[in-house]
């Protein structure tokens, strides 16, 4: 009889020279590659492009990129106060900076007006009404990677504090404060908020995983070894990810690796829990380690292999989207994802059969007959808890069906009440220079100033000015002189100053209502096919582009990835009703965590709105996550159904796979949880909504809600496949 093919592969990995060249490969891959190819923290991170160039906000400055060439370039903005009024002498070092700047140009940067030679009084006259403000603009290159942006801010705070300028303390202090605000600014901030966040999320995760491994398994050797295993999976995956990088082949985000390492050590250690909790079973029955191993990983090599398949198909969908900080998830996600399946059934089985059954002292696995020939205890699990819930949920389905789903439908009905924003400031610690630098242009200026409008027209040679028009609709503050292309004089460009906060979700439902409006202005002056003629270019338009786009990418790559879900879960147990089921099961748990989230957020954490992006975020982790949970247990109750009846093969599948995926759970919503550490708005929502969904499948959809639904259902759980026919 031909062995099955993870059996043989336990018997490779498992065998006096299969552990030893396992290990040896894995150890010289990683040593090769971290000096073959750079890590990829090392990487320099590129300010990766978000919207394609079919969006209007991109076309708008694609138009003024060629027909205003004197356009000065990204604007770092720096807003200069004193709480009680700003003196000359402090005009006169806003100056001297000036003049340090036009000497000894930054890296970068492109121009500077000549405030160094205007008379103090002029300067004087464009500070706010109270005294106490002024900003003043240094403009760079365009598209320059951030890391570069923030060597010339290092440089320019070096010439800052020639002049005795404060950057750090209070704004209320009795000095001359600057804060560098605008695009570069707040592009410095962001990356700056997650080059920290890296080693911070690091050791908390870590550290996390390693207090939970050994509360979990009361074993010291028993919680290191996930982490090795992780850690060299991970020894892999840096490297080749940073070749992919440098290649040009993927584009480095922060934002994505800060949460890979989160990703990798919750998902990483489940694995291993999953392949640790069958061997440990397997050995109370099995003496020989060896072969112990090789029956666990034939039980358990399949889930884990599905599970992690899983998780890379539904990352992977992410490279659908159009939106640049989406697809840039796609590779870094699903790649990692993959190497620590593939590390969990090479690197593991070899490490647990060398060290054999002392990795689980204090609390040996012994077979019945070792443990009497050593007149010790065979510390073998009762299941109680797990033997109640088995047995609860096989005999009161219909109750539990009822209870779950209307408490995972009660946290879903909060779901339209989520607010959402596009606002890339409210993600920033309030005390960030960028954030307090934008909060006192709001205080002191128009909040618009801080990144205007730009709407460009192509008169096509009529004569038309729109400024006054412009300047009479309600949201506009004021609107600069219109500025004439170069190249073609019918390109008119305009600057309008908003008289809120461009970034707030309010001026960017102004986009399309300013479009409406301006078209309606051209067709009254009698151009023809006037929506063809007008764009609307600047952050404000940026941001409403971004809005309209992730509502896109939600639609194609949600659908796609339930699709592909589905096909791998009808391969994988022949059934239709089990694929149908065990994806609504997610679905409504992934409303439940979004509604329960937005609870937390919205009523216990004061936040306003949520980052418009956590939808997708969450929808592809949690659906691709919780099916991991759902493949194990379905996976254990299918193999016991082969030889025992309905109820017991489900009351079965509950118990052997409880206390596993109870511990694999709380380990991967720890690891989310961690993200609400960090003092970035995005990262803690997303890491209260996926930690919330993660419990939710770990506690009431894996152990309650799919079992009572397999119960119900009798054999046509597993329709049309053998199990079906079985019971005919």
């Amino acid at each position: 009889m031909n062995k099955h093919p993870l059996e043989q592969w336990g018997s490779m990995v498992a065998s006096k020279k299969g552990r030893l060249l396992a290990l040896a490969f894995w150890v010289l891959l990683v040593v090769v590659l971290s000096f073959a190819w750079p890590q990829i923290n090392s990487i320099e991170s590129e300010s990766g492009k978000n919207l394609p160039d079919t969006e209007m906000s991109e076309q708008a400055a694609s138009i003024i990129a060629e027909q205003f060439p004197n356009d000065a370039g990204t604007p770092l903005l720096l807003v200069w106060h004193r709480e009680n009024g700003l003196s000359p002498d402090d005009f006169s070092a806003i100056q001297g900076v000036y003049s340090e700047l036009q000497a000894k140009p930054l890296a970068h940067q492109t121009m500077v007006p000549p405030f160094d030679q205007m008379p103090p009084q002029a300067l004087m006259a464009s500070a706010s009404e109270n005294g106490t403000t002024i900003v003043t603009p240094v403009f760079f290159e365009k598209g320059v990677a951030t890391d570069m942006l923030q060597d010339s801010l290092d440089k320019l705070t070096k010439i800052m504090e020639g002049y005795q300028v404060q950057l750090d303390e209070k704004l209320s202090s009795d000095a001359l404060h600057v804060r560098y605000s605008g695009p570069v600014g707040i592009a410095t901030d962001a990356v700056s908020l997650f080059s920290q966040a890296d080693v911070k999320l690091l050791i908390a995760t870590v550290l996390l995983v390693l207090v939970l491994l050994i509360i979990i398994y009361r074993s010291p050797l028993l919680a290191i070894i996930p982490l090795i295993v992780v850690g060299l999976a991970y020894g892999v995956i840096s490297p080749t990810l940073g070749f992919f990088a440098e290649q040009g082949w993927i584009e480095k985000d922060s934002q994505a690796v800060s949460i890979m390492t989160v990703l990798l050590f919750g998902a990483g250690t489940d694995y291993c829990l999953f392949l640790i909790s069958k061997y440990r079973e397997i050995l109370f029955d099995v003496e020989d380690k060896t072969v112990a191993m090789k029956l666990a990983v034939k039980e358990s090599g399949g889930a884990i292999l599905m599970s992690a398949l899983t998780v890379v198909i539904g990352l992977a969908t992410l490279s659908l989207a159009h939106y640049g900080a989406f697809q840039r998830f796609a590779v870094p996600f699903s790649f990692g994802v993959l190497v620590m399946g593939i590390a969990a059934l090479v690197v593991l089985p070899a490490i647990l059969v060398l060290i054999g059954r002392v990795a689980f002292f204090p609390f040996t696995p012994r077979t019945e007959e070792m443990a009497n020939k050593k007149g010790k205890k065979q510390h073998k699990p009762s299941h109680k808890v797990s033997h109640k819930i088995g047995h609860f949920v096989t005999h009161k389905p219909w109750v539990v069906i009822a209870v779950t789903v209307i408490l995972l439908g009660g946290l879903a009905a909060f779901v339209p009440r989520i607010q959402y924003t596009f606002d890339l400031l409210s993600s920033f610690p309030k005390d960030m220079p960028s954030r307090e630098g934008f909060t006192l242009i709001e205080e002191n200026f128009s909040p618009g100033e801080l990144a205007p409008v730009q709407l460009v027209i192509d008169t096509e040679g009529s004569d038309i000015n729109l400024q006054q028009q412009l300047e009479a609709i309600s949201y506009i503050d004021s609107v600069a002189d219109v500025q004439i292309g170069e190249k073609n004089k019918n390109i008119h460009l305009y600057e309008l100053t908003l008289n809120a906060n461009p970034y707030a979700q309010e001026s960017l439902a102004h986009i399309p209502e300013l479009q409406t409006e301006v078209i309606k202005m051209l067709e009254a002056q009698g151009l023809n096919q006037a929506e063809k003629h007008v764009w609307l270019g600047g952050e404000t338009a940026s941001q409403y582009d971004t809005q309209q786009i992730t509502k896109r990418d939600e639609t194609v790559i949600m659908p796609t990835m339930i699709a592909l879900i589905a096909l791998l879960l009808f391969v994988y147990l022949r059934s239709i009703t089990a694929t149908v089921y065990l994806l609504a099961t997610v679905i409504i748990s992934y409303f439940g965590a979004l509604g329960a989230g937005w609870l937390i957020l919205h009523h216990i954490m004061g936040a306003e709105a949520i980052s418009g992006a956590i939808p997708l975020y969450a929808f592809v982790f949690l659906v691709a996550l919780g099916e991991d949970y759902n493949i194990f247990m379905i996976s254990e109750i299918w193999k016991k159904r082969k030889t025992t009846d309905h109820l017991t093969a489900v009351e079965e599948g509950v118990v052997r796979t409880g206390s596993v995926i109870t511990s694999a759970g709380l380990i991967l919503a720890g690891t989310f949880a961690v993200l609400a550490t960090l003092p970035i708005q995005v990262l803690v929502q997303f890491g209260v909504v996926t930690a919330i969904g993660v419990l939710l499948d770990t506690f009431i959809v894996r152990p309650l809600l799919v079992p009572a639904i397999t119960t119900v259902l009798g054999k046509y759980a597993f329709w049309p496949g053998k199990l079906f026919k079985k019971d005919a």
